[in-house]
Parts: structure tokens; C-alpha cells; sequence
């Protein structure tokens, strides 16, 4: 029977503990085990064997300060009704089957909803009910898995993530034993018969053996840490050849320094792991300077309408809102900050941020989070917190609205795992031949082969090249969110427009009245109905009717999608919409919004529709793809339609939004892969059922889940730009699947022939990742210039 425990592959030291046929070092391992089989979880040890983390032995009361009022509201996400949402740091994450552990939670504790895992960051989500679940129990419970959460109030705050000064420090203390390791080794490199040198000799060769040792044991400490997670799993990672490399070195030099055969290489291995954290060290620099450009710079190109002290409506963009701003949310709006509710009656799904749909009421002065949905009559309310645009970010990516789809990094990660095992057979191979050749020279052969040969480079080409064009995209507009959508619109064929606010554009000078003159009392009071929605037709209406808006109390809204709404106001039932929903027959071809009182038909706002400029030359560059458009609206336009898209493929008119989504379908049934271009609100689930949505905002709060791509509205005569680049990213990224191929061709080509020293491999190595990142910054640059004039 193995000596070692089965759940976290820890050596049995003390008393073993038999379980069920198996070993355990200690009963919190053998607790976690008997949880996850009664769960029916125990696919987590065929994921990854002795993937487990050892649980801590400290009391559970270490988090009992957790329930304190203010450090739960400092730390909490969001809380509302019975659902708290927390994010916890887990420094211990290290595998796949930590993560698939960590996101099954909800399978263990009935009281957690959901639970998610940002692996770059160490981090993961829950959201669970705190009625039932305290957070000092939802601490201790991860904890008693293996998975202790670092907590630290000063940085509750979620401000960006430092540089991880540990890799600094590593960095610094390889190159300050480099640089007097070089120093030391200069009689060496000298050589000659000097009486002096020959005498300090060994004293200088122990010298560079002390230098070596913190470089060897603190700052490779990383690599010999990731080589270990990887075997202990099953996988052998790139990591793996590297410490074998650096093993080989150092055994080799203590060996010659002993025997006094040579001066072994400690300055080289030095210098080895000094050029490899500098390279790694770069890399985390480009790749933190990219994150934080898209959390915190390139702001989601959607406006929000602010209203002043005297009720005047202003739409400023998403960034540009400040704590103390008074906005207004309609009907269906996310609300993208944290508020106090002023005026109105809230009705808050908080399905977007927990998962499970479920409204809560608010009423004025209770505070609203960011997120939540309204349902129902417009809301006045109070900024109390600026934007945090990483949140509303972290909320869009969630698992439940991603569209699954396998990329270039799963053929990347697939290269990888190959790659490994390559280089270790051209290791061995070259290491025997050598061995008959020069003993001497074999262990600088191995070193070098084992060195060069790096699949980084090839795993780097795809992120960094994305998060480039994510960066461009963003800062002209055109908001991505993931990487894997730069992928699928690189793949689109076909093209879906929704007609009314996408190709269109709302103007109140093409706008005419026609039925009973009416009253003030009647255009206030439909005003302040108007407000309401966000449909394109209502928000120009709104817009039209010049009287002021006399922000009057809104009852019983009703708001039926594709048909119309309603609501009593100031002891009237007003009645906005199409036809059908006013009882009314629509004679000729045109597009209206019919509005009834009390159930007797007032008239009708005809609406001759304004479509955007540059159309013609948008649909001309468009020639490759199949053009497709669909309206809610009849087929009065289809004439000036056609003429404006000379190659559209086939038009749809009188669509309902559930007509819009069979549409889509229908059409990848056939093959086709599908993009939706809509209103991000109204065009919900066929920009879900796409296989690339994107919403179109115009001076509106367009923010949903269901989207891929916010883009701003102004610049949709563009759009064939954007599919540009992201057709040019692609062919970067191939490029540098080419550039880091060769490299290692030609790196190991030198290395198995002996003409590389492991030191020059060392430096090779690292400069392949930095040409990399170079040419995919230069060569996206100049993508973005060539189809953007602003300055990326």
C-alpha cells in the first residue's frame, strides 16, 4: 500500500489513517474525501491525482470577526435580499482539479448558488445565502478543504493588483550573485601562471558556490514549485526540463569544484536564472499593463442618461459619472453602479449578479448595487460609488452567459504537452551521444537543449496578441469581451441587422403627429410615460414632444416586448405602442407608435426613418458576407432598403423578438456562422443565441450579458474595420506561431551540435518572449493605424 496520503500526496510522517481501502496523513484529508464521495464529486481525483490541498488544522473560530456588520459590508460584493456575493483570494489554486473542485461548491452546500474561479488571478466568487450561511462559515467550510482564503482588510478595497514585488526580489538577488559570480570567476577566464591567482584559486570557486546557492534555492524556488505541482498531477509541464537544467548544472559544478577538474559553471547558472526571471518579469509586466488598460481605461462605450437638479435629461458616457450624479435607469436597464434609489418604485432582478432570477422591491432611499436589472417604471437614482468597471466586467464573463467554444489557446496548450516530452527525448538522445564523444561537454549539451527549447513564446502569441486588439478595439468603441470573440468574428459569414436603431437613426425632425389634438395634461403625463422604456422609437418620441417632463408618480407599468407598454398615470391608463396593442388596424405602410387613453385611441407619432450615414460604402465593403436584415417594423422601407444594400441576401419585417431568435437559428442550421448586430436590450435572445452579438448603443444604457461586443452606434459605418483587425489578429498570431517554431528549430539545432553554451541558451531563451510580445505590440500597432487614424 502507498506510503503516501491519497487525497493531497503528502508523505504519511505520522499515524496513518485506513479509509475505505486508501491512506490518509490526517482526518481533515479523510474528511474531504468522504465529502466529496457522498457529493458524487469523486471525478476531482480522476481529474488530477493527489490534486488536493491538505486542510488546516486551526480552531474555526479564526473567522468569526467576519460577521461583524462593517467588515461584511467592507468585504461583500453585493448583498441584497437573501444573496451575498463575495470575492475570496485563494493563493493555494494550482491545478484543474482545484478549479473544477472550487466551481462544484454549490453540489456541497446547499446554501452556495454558485461559485467561480478567475485562475490568473488566484481568486473565486461565491454567492450563497446568508440567511442560512454566515461568512465565517463559508470561510471556515473552504477552508476545511484545503482552500484557506487570505483575507486582508486594508486591501478590501479592490484596488489594482501590485506588482508581485517576490519576483523583484528573486530577480535582484540572481543578478547581484551574477554580476560577483562573473567577478569571481575571472582568473579562470584568464588563466595563465600567475602564482596569485593560482593560490585564491579555490577560495574564489567557493565564493561563487555561496553566491550560487540563494539563486539556486530562492530564486528558482518558482520553477522547482510549478515542476512539482505539474508531476504530483501527472503533467509534465514546461517547467520540468528547465529544473532538470538547472540540476544538471549545479550538480555538475560541485562535482568539478570538489574534484578540482574545473570551475563548474555557477556564474553561468546564475546569469541562466537572471536572464529567465528578467524575461518572466517582463512578461508579467506587459500582461498586468494590458489588464489594467482593459479594466480601467478602455470604458464600455455606452452612456447613461443623467438628470440634473431641475429634471433636464443629459446622456454622458459610462466613464465620465461621478459619486453624487442623479441617473435615470428605465425599464430592462442594468444599473451600472451602486446608487441610492431617489425616485420611483424599484422591482431589481439581481439574476444578472447571483444567477437566479428574483426581484426584489425597493423603495426611495434604499440602496441599489451595481448590476441589478429594473422591471418596470423608470428610477431616479444617486450615484454613492464610482464605476467599477473590473466589476461589471467579472459579472458579463460569467460562466453563464459565455458561448463554449474551443480556440487557438486549446491547440496551444495541446502543442505544449507534447512539446515537453520532445525535448526530453532529444535530451536523452543527445546526452548519449555525447557521452561517447566529450563526458565533459554533454553536461553543457543537456543544460543548453533543455533550456532553449521553450514553448512560452508559442503560448504567449495568442494572449498578448488578443489583449492588443482588445485594447485598440475598446479605445475606438468597439468593446470585446474575451479574448475567444476576436476568434469566432474572425470566423462570422454572415451578417444580421436589426433595422430600428442600428442602421437607423433617431432624429424628432422626421417625426409627425396625426389624430386628435392633444392636450397638455395628455402630452405631460405621456412624456413621463416615455421615459420608461428604452425602445429607439420611444426614447426619439420622448425627445420630439417638446412640453416638460412633469415627472409624475408611474402605476402599475406593464411593458410587453415587441408590442407596447402602459401605465396609470395622474388617474389615467395610457396605452403606447404598436397597432395591435391599441386595438387599432395600421391602413398604410409606415411606422408609428399608436397611443390610446382609457382604452380610446388618441393617434398616432409616424415616424419616417432616418438611416446612418456612409450605409452604402459599409454594405460595399461588406460583399464577402451574406447580409441579412430584420425589423419589428413592416416592409415599408424594403424598396429604399434594397437600394441601400445592393447585395443583401434576404429581409424579414413584422418580427417579434422570439421571431428574431428562430431566425438566427434557422440560419445556423444551415452552417452559417451568425453575427447580430441590435438593440443590446430589446435584441437580448438573439444576440444570445448568436454566435457573435453585439449591441449597439447610441446615447443609451445598452449594457446586457447577452452581448459579445458593446459598440457605439456612431461608428457602425466601421464595423468592416473591426472584422478587419480581427481578421488580421489571427493572421498575427499565425505569424508568431512561425517565429517561435523557427526559434526553437534553430536553438536546438545549435544546442545538440554543441555550440551553445547554456548560458547564451539562458539568454536566448527569454529574448524569444520578448520578440514575441514585440512583433505581436509593432504588428498590431500598425493594424490599428492602418484602419483607425487615432493613435493607438
Amino acid at each position: 500500500m502507498s506510503d503516501y496520503c491519497f487525497h493531497c500526496g503528502q508523505y504519511v510522517e505520522k499515524e496513518r489513517i485506513l479509509f475505505d481501502q486508501k491512506n490518509f496523513c490526517c482526518n481533515g484529508c479523510k474528511s474531504v474525501y468522504e465529502i466529496l464521495n457522498i457529493n458524487n464529486l469523486s471525478n476531482f481525483y480522476e481529474l488530477n491525482k493527489k490534486a488536493g490541498i491538505r486542510p488546516n488544522d486551526e480552531n474555526s473560530s479564526q473567522f468569526d470577526y467576519l460577521d461583524a456588520p462593517d467588515i461584511f459590508n467592507k468585504l461583500t460584493d453585493f448583498s441584497e435580499g437573501k444573496t451575498s456575493l463575495i470575492t475570496f483570494k485563494i493563493p493555494v489554486i494550482h491545478c484543474s482539479s482545484c478549479i473544477w473542485l472550487l466551481e462544484s461548491l454549490h453540489t456541497l452546500n446547499e446554501n452556495i448558488k454558485y461559485s467561480q474561479v478567475n485562475f490568473t488571478r488566484k481568486t473565486i466568487q461565491i454567492a450563497f445565502n446568508h440567511n442560512e450561511l454566515k461568512l465565517s462559515e463559508l470561510a471556515n467550510f473552504i477552508t476545511n478543504l484545503g482552500y484557506k482564503p487570505a483575507i486582508s482588510l486594508e486591501t478590501a478595497d479592490k484596488n489594482e493588483e501590485k506588482l508581485d514585488k517576490s519576483l523583484l526580489i528573486k530577480l535582484t538577488v540572481a543578478g547581484f550573485a551574477f554580476g560577483n559570480g562573473m567577478f569571481f570567476a575571472l582568473p579562470d577566464y584568464i588563466g595563465g601562471e600567475d602564482i596569485w591567482m593560482q593560490h585564491y584559486k579555490g577560495l574564489f570557486r567557493t565564493l561563487m558556490f555561496l553566491f550560487s546557492l540563494p539563486v539556486v534555492f530562492y530564486s528558482a524556488s518558482d520553477y522547482y514549485k510549478s515542476a512539482w505541482y505539474g508531476l504530483k498531477n501527472k503533467i509534465v509541464n514546461i517547467d520540468v526540463p528547465i529544473v532538470l537544467g538547472i540540476f544538471v548544472l549545479f550538480g555538475r559544478s560541485i562535482y568539478e569544484v570538489v574534484t578540482d577538474y574545473g570551475p563548474g559553471y555557477f556564474d553561468t547558472l546564475c546569469g541562466l536564472l537572471f536572464f529567465m526571471l528578467m524575461g518572466k518579469m517582463f512578461q508579467k509586466r506587459t500582461y498586468s499593463s494590458l489588464s489594467y488598460d482593459r479594466d480601467y481605461k478602455s470604458f464600455y462605450p455606452i452612456a447613461v442618461t443623467k438628470v440634473d437638479f431641475g429634471g433636464k435629461q443629459e446622456n454622458i458616457l459610462l466613464s465620465e459619472v461621478k459619486v453624487g450624479d442623479r441617473i435615470l435607469v428605465r425599464n430592462q436597464e442594468i444599473i451600472p453602479v451602486d446608487a441610492i434609489l431617489i425616485n420611483g418604485e424599484g422591482n431589481i432582478d439581481n439574476g444578472f449578479i447571483t444567477g437566479e432570477s428574483e426581484s426584489i422591491s425597493k423603495q426611495p432611499g434604499d440602496k441599489i448595487f451595481a448590476g441589478g436589472k429594473q422591471v418596470g417604471s423608470s428610477l431616479e437614482l444617486e450615484v454613492i460609488k464610482n464605476v467599477d468597471q473590473s466589476y461589471l466586467t467579472q459579472l458579463w464573463n460569467k460562466e453563464a452567459f459565455k458561448k463554449h467554444e474551443t480556440g487557438l489557446d486549446t491547440i496551444i496548450n495541446d502543442i505544449s504537452k507534447y512539446f515537453t516530452f520532445i525535448i526530453l527525448g532529444i535530451g536523452f538522445v543527445a546526452g548519449i551521444y555525447w557521452a561517447f564523444i566529450d563526458l565533459e561537454k554533454m553536461f553543457q549539451v543537456i543544460s543548453a537543449i533543455l533550456i532553449i527549447a521553450c514553448p512560452c513564446a508559442l503560448a504567449l502569441s495568442s494572449p498578448f496578441t488578443f489583449g492588443h486588439i482588445m485594447r485598440i478595439l475598446g479605445r475606438n468603441k468597439f468593446y470585446v469581451k474575451d479574448t475567444i470573440t476576436i476568434e469566432k468574428i474572425a470566423k462570422i459569414d454572415s451578417i444580421v441587422f436589426d433595422k430600428t436603431g442600428t442602421i437607423t437613426q433617431r432624429k424628432k425632425t422626421n417625426i409627425r403627429f396625426e389624430g386628435t389634438e392633444l392636450s397638455d395634461f395628455d402630452l405631460k403625463n405621456i412624456k413621463t410615460l416615455l421615459k420608461n422604456s428604452n425602445h429607439p422609437l420611444s426614447k426619439s418620441l420622448y425627445d420630439f414632444i417638446e412640453t416638460e417632463d412633469g415627472y409624475f408618480p408611474v402605476e402599475h407599468f406593464v411593458e410587453i416586448s415587441g408590442k407596447g407598454y402602459e401605465a396609470d398615470i395622474r388617474g389615467a391608463k395610457y396605452k403606447i405602442g404598436s397597432a395591435k396593442y391599441n386595438n387599432q388596424t395600421s391602413k398604410n405602410l409606415e411606422t408609428a407608435v399608436f397611443i390610446s387613453k382609457n382604452d380610446e385611441f388618441l393617434g398616432k407619432y409616424i415616424f419616417k426613418n432616418e438611416y446612418r450615414e456612409n450605409l452604402k460604402d459599409l454594405f460595399r465593403h461588406l460583399n464577402l458576407y451574406k447580409i441579412f436584415i430584420l425589423s419589428g417594423d413592416n416592409s415599408s422601407e424594403e424598396k429604399q432598403l434594397k437600394e441601400i444594400i445592393p447585395n443583401i441576401h434576404a429581409m424579414a419585417f413584422n418580427q417579434s423578438p422570439e421571431d428574431k431568435l428562430n431566425y438566427i437559428k434557422d440560419l445556423q442550421d444551415t452552417g452559417s456562422k451568425v453575427m447580430m448586430i441590435g438593440d443590446g436590450l430589446n435584441d437580448a435572445g438573439a444576440l444570445k443565441q448568436s454566435n457573435v452579438g453585439i449591441a449597439i448603443s447610441d446615447d443609451s444604457n445598452s449594457f446586457t450579458p447577452s452581448s459579445d461586443v458593446i459598440m457605439n452606434g456612431e461608428k457602425i459605418d466601421k464595423l468592416h474595420q473591426y472584422l478587419r483587425v480581427c481578421k488580421g489578429s489571427i493572421t498575427i498570431v499565425k505569424m508568431t506561431f512561425i517565429i517561435s517554431f523557427l526559434y526553437n528549430i534553430v536553438g536546438l539545432s545549435f544546442a545538440v551540435t554543441g555550440h551553445m553554451s547554456p548560458l547564451f541558451a539562458a539568454i536566448l531563451m527569454p529574448l524569444s518572449s520578448i520578440t514575441v510580445i514585440s512583433f505581436t505590440t509593432l504588428s498590431t500597432w500598425i493594424l490599428g493605424r492602418k484602419h483607425f487614424k487615432k493613435a493607438q
